[in-house]
């Protein structure tokens, strides 16, 4: 397999700057996965691995080798598209064999790791169709086979799934990841669905306007986001923000809504009145009828799901607040107490940058 190296990586087109710098390192037979929004650079960022595209500066290595200017076909790579890319005269086998033809190799060969793709993505029955007679998913699994057949040291995905329906996104999203887990291939995938980010990711770039906002573990940027885009991206509902203000000395912030609370995980660094951001996740916010330091949530909106009921409301102040609760609970234009616990904050600087707690402030 391969490593994939990405130093200072920028991208300008005309006068307009498309990546700032971008670093990475991927580890060999590691799933990194690129989200954000659209317009955020992960596609370019993609493309220029792919050779497709050729950074304004920086480079780009594939197990230390530098292959930024070197041609697609030069860098041993395999490209899975969201348009799949297939060609409408030939059968599903020559699609999954054109490359290995083009490459002179031998036919016995060819049809060894045509039929082992064919096997591992359960389509051996289709080789002899046309690409007009299968399904989408059909289509997208022969894509993969194309890849897969020419055992290449490094996979690039863009956004695959998203012309597919929401319950073959999830079957194919599974299948994606077990092939590239039986596979041991490095592989970088693009998408704008956090869902799939973070269910498919090894670890996560998380893009914002040509930068990497965060690289890390899903779980890591669920919980410790490193800024309020980040915060505000991953995550579904959205994460709650709110105004609030440095006080105690640091030890505890007064929300605009109402209630000064201490933080629960250590105090934070500055001056008393310093504007700050609380971040809290819908899940996180509690129901609390007899709580002390409840707030009232005017009901705006009830989606009940079943196992769960999401609430859209606003606190006083006119602060918007959704809550993702475990029970059937709220009507519009009732009033509901709800609790924020310290415990589940994100404490964001007025820039929106997170606030690490600091040492403990003496008494």
């Amino acid at each position: 397999m391969a490593t994939l190296t990405l130093s200072a990586v920028k991208k300008q087109f005309g006068a307009t700057q498309v990546l700032h710098g971008i670093d990475l390192d991927v580890a060999d037979g590691e799933m990194i996965v690129v989200v954000g929004a659209s317009g955020c650079g992960k596609s370019t960022l993609l493309r220029i691995v792919a050779g497709l595209e050729t950074p304004s500066s920086g480079a780009v290595l594939i197990d230390g080798r530098d292959v930024t200017r070197l041609e697609p076909a030069d860098r041993d790579i395999a490209m899975v598209f969201q348009n799949y890319a297939l060609y409408p005269h030939m059968s599903v086998f020559d699609n999954m064999a054109y490359g290995l033809r083009i490459r002179g190799m031998p036919t016995a060969e060819i049809r060894r790791r045509v039929g082992e793709a064919a096997e591992m993505l359960e389509i051996s029955q289709l080789l002899d169709r046309k690409p007009r007679q299968l399904s989408g998913g059909q289509r997208q699994r022969v894509a993969m086979g194309r890849a897969v057949v020419r055992e290449p040291k490094l996979f690039l995905f863009d956004e695959p799934l998203s012309n597919l329906d929401a319950k073959l996104r999830v079957q194919m999203r599974a299948e994606i990841r077990r092939l590239q887990k039986r596979l041991g291939v490095t592989s970088l995938f693009v998408t704008h669905d956090q869902v799939e980010a973070m269910t498919l990711g090894d670890r996560l770039v998380v893009m914002h306007q040509g930068r990497a906002a965060q690289v890390a573990s899903p779980m890591e940027v669920w919980g410790t986001p490193a800024d309020t885009y980040v915060a505000g991206f991953i995550g579904s509902p959205a994460m709650n923000f709110l105004a609030a203000s440095i006080s105690d000395a640091g030890r505890s912030a007064s929300l605009k809504a109402g209630p000064t609370l201490p933080f629960a995980d250590g105090a934070r660094a500055g001056a008393d009145g310093s504007t700050i951001t609380i971040g809290i996740r819908p899940e996180h916010v509690e129901h609390r009828p007899d709580g002390a330091d409840a707030l009232p949530l005017a009901v705006e909106l009830v989606e009940p799901l079943g196992s769960e009921t999401v609430i859209h409301g606003r606190l006083p102040g006119g602060e918007s607040l959704v809550a993702r609760l475990p029970i059937a609970a709220g009507h519009i234009g009732e009033t509901l107490p709800v609790r924020l616990p310290p415990e589940a904050w994100h404490v964001f600087s007025a820039e929106g940058v997170r606030l690490p707690a600091r040492a403990a402030v003496p008494a």
